[in-house]
């Protein structure tokens, strides 16, 4: 983790107009208690861990912010018995699709904006969340003690898993379509020729549920599961690269229909 955390740091330091946003810095850090055992509910047998948030602020001096999200924790050497491998315990669970994906196209949106040469009207939050596979921690730690006002968060994009995107049947699924009567009509109009597979819900596994417990709308986008899920075998050869580009420019397309909106 710390590794990580310090590799995308450093390259948000490069990034000319990125301002660490956490509480230290880049970072924001945090203890949570978890038990390996799921049936075993008394606290005293949990364990205390350590999660570090990565927080970047694109300040384009408006009153609200949008708020993109991505989680760059994994599995590590599969020892907390959430790994869908028979014997995973020692081997290296890169998550090169869960979720370096995501964190990769988080890295992207932030140069991008930060070099686009315009002020947006909305200022954006980049959030990197650890703790994600053991429990949407990072997230739930944020909202309870965030850096900016959520009251003036506009919505939150979640991207968890965006590496797979099949070309041939180019499907996405998309959660929280029912967390703001704006997204259906913004979604059928970026459309393209991807093919949308629409889910209501605020609420799932992964990071956006903390902020559409916070009543922020949400919106969270996946290119499905497959056979390496939670596995040693989910890895960067098997990242379709073009197609995480199009699912970033459907993001940006997303951005900028709300921008033309009140």
């Amino acid at each position: 983790q710390d590794k990580a955390a310090q590799y995308i740091a450093g390259i948000l330091e490069k990034t000319s107009g990125i301002q660490p946003k956490g509480t230290n810095g880049w970072f924001q850090e945090f203890t949570f208690k978890y038990n390996k055992n799921p049936h075993d509910t008394a606290v005293g047998n949990a364990e205390e861990r350590k999660g570090k948030n990565i927080v970047a602020y694109l300040d384009n001096g408006a009153e609200n912010t949008i708020v993109i999200g991505a989680h760059y924790d994994h599995l590590g050497l599969g020892h907390d018995h959430n790994s869908m491998d028979a014997n995973p315990e020692g081997k290296i669970h890169n998550g090169a699709d869960d979720n370096a994906s995501g964190s990769a196209g988080l890295l992207e949106l932030a140069r991008y904006y930060a070099g686009n040469n315009r002020k947006e009207k909305y200022n954006i939050l980049f959030i990197w969340f650890s703790g994600e596979e053991l429990g949407l921690f990072g997230s739930k730690k944020y909202c309870e003690k965030p850096t900016i006002d959520l009251s003036k968060v506009n919505y939150m994009i979640n991207l968890d898993m965006i590496g797979r995107l099949n070309d041939t049947t180019k499907k996405i699924l998309v959660h929280g379509v029912g967390t703001s009567p704006a997204w259906g009509g913004i979604l059928d109009k970026i459309k393209g020729d991807f093919s949308f597979k629409y889910d209501s819900a605020g609420i799932g596994p992964s990071d956006h549920t903390s902020f559409y417990l916070k009543d922020i709308p949400v919106i969270f986008f996946f290119t499905g599961q497959h056979k390496d899920y939670h596995k040693p075998t989910d890895d960067w050869d098997k990242i379709n690269y073009p197609g995480e580009k199009k699912v970033l420019e459907l993001v940006l397309n997303l951005i900028n229909e709300t921008e033309a909106m009140p």
